[in-house]
């Protein structure tokens, strides 16, 4: 009951919340919340780490920009081009990499995800280091304008609440159980007759679905592609918004990946802010300093928190 209640409270504000706030930055989060799930589905309910992850976010999204931009394809079909170029990806990567345990299989993840960044560094219509630029929204069913902030905020939520919720049937179907045997005890549950190597690449792929739908959206809400969604710090970042907010959880990679977003794109106003207020001017350059923010943060949340936010939360209720 609590837990249908907070979705429902959440829910409430993220309707409001276009009204209140820039609906742009709003979709950011939404987007980026979607694909700290998407990985969450992979490192905390079957255990397999993949650092290759921003090659389906980057990819899908030069997917869709590409068929928006140049092929001029309907909204709909140039997102559903995104999701199954990624899922196509995810199945190929994981043929290759699936059969591997712990660093092996993150490495193999990482090479695999550094040819898709050369690939969309060399190939003619990523454009390179410019990106794609200019990336028109199209229309929804061919009817609804989406050059408008707060319509597609709604369009944009519509869909990250329909990836979360295919996540939550997901981690709480039969195949999420065994999903989650395989993290707590492979061995086991190849004894018990499971093709493990089966269920772990199902779940590979549906991530990698899952965060191109993510990265096919920013495209769309951003109107560019860059190579900076394929490079291997995306990667990393997404692990970083999962373990900030809660490996295992449902909502801590929601709240990791607004955290750490805000954060990104807020820091330079609060250090100016700051520096205005206590006169002291080192605060301003606190905007260059992300990078030692963030770094600080995840360090502070390995010693400190190693549940994260809402995993300390949940524990500190059960202990209650």
């Amino acid at each position: 009951m609590n837990r249908k209640f907070g979705y429902g409270l959440a829910l409430v504000l993220a309707l409001a919340a276009p009204f209140v706030g820039y609906p742009v930055f709003l979709m950011k989060l939404l987007c980026f919340g979607l694909f700290a799930c998407a990985f969450n589905l992979l490192i905390g309910y079957t255990g397999l780490l993949s650092f290759g992850h921003a090659a389906f976010f980057g990819g899908a999204g030069y997917v869709t920009g590409y068929a928006l931009a140049v092929l001029g394809l309907p909204f709909e079909a140039a997102l559903a081009l995104g999701v199954l170029a990624s899922a196509a990806l995810g199945l190929v990567m994981g043929l290759l990499a699936i059969r591997r345990q712990g660093i092996y299989f993150a490495m193999i993840t990482l090479a695999l995800a550094q040819m898709v960044y050369f690939a969309a560094l060399r190939a003619p219509f990523t454009h390179g280091e410019d990106g794609l630029q200019g990336v028109p929204r199209g229309k929804l069913l061919g009817v609804l304008d989406l050059g408008n902030d707060v319509t597609l905020y709604f369009v944009v939520l519509a869909i990250c609440v329909g990836g979360f919720a295919l996540i939550v049937r997901t981690v709480h179907s039969p195949f999420g159980q065994v999903l989650k045997a395989i993290k707590e005890n492979e061995a086991r549950a190849v004894s018990l007759g499971y093709d493990v190597d089966r269920y772990k690449l199902v779940a590979f792929v549906l991530s990698a679905a899952l965060a191109g739908l993510a990265g096919a959206t920013k495209t769309v809400v951003l109107g560019f592609e860059t190579l900076t969604d394929v490079h291997w710090s995306m990667s990393g970042l997404v692990i970083l918004m999962t373990l900030v907010g809660g490996m295992g959880t449902l909502a801590g990679p929601i709240l990791g990946a607004f955290l750490v977003v805000a954060l990104e794109n807020k820091l330079g106003d609060l250090g100016n802010f700051l520096a205005e207020t206590t006169h002291v001017e080192w605060f301003a350059s606190l905007g260059e300093s992300v990078g030692i923010v963030t770094g600080f943060i995840f360090v502070a949340c390995v010693l400190l928190f190693r549940r994260g936010i809402v995993g300390e939360i949940a524990a500190a209720r059960k202990a209650a």
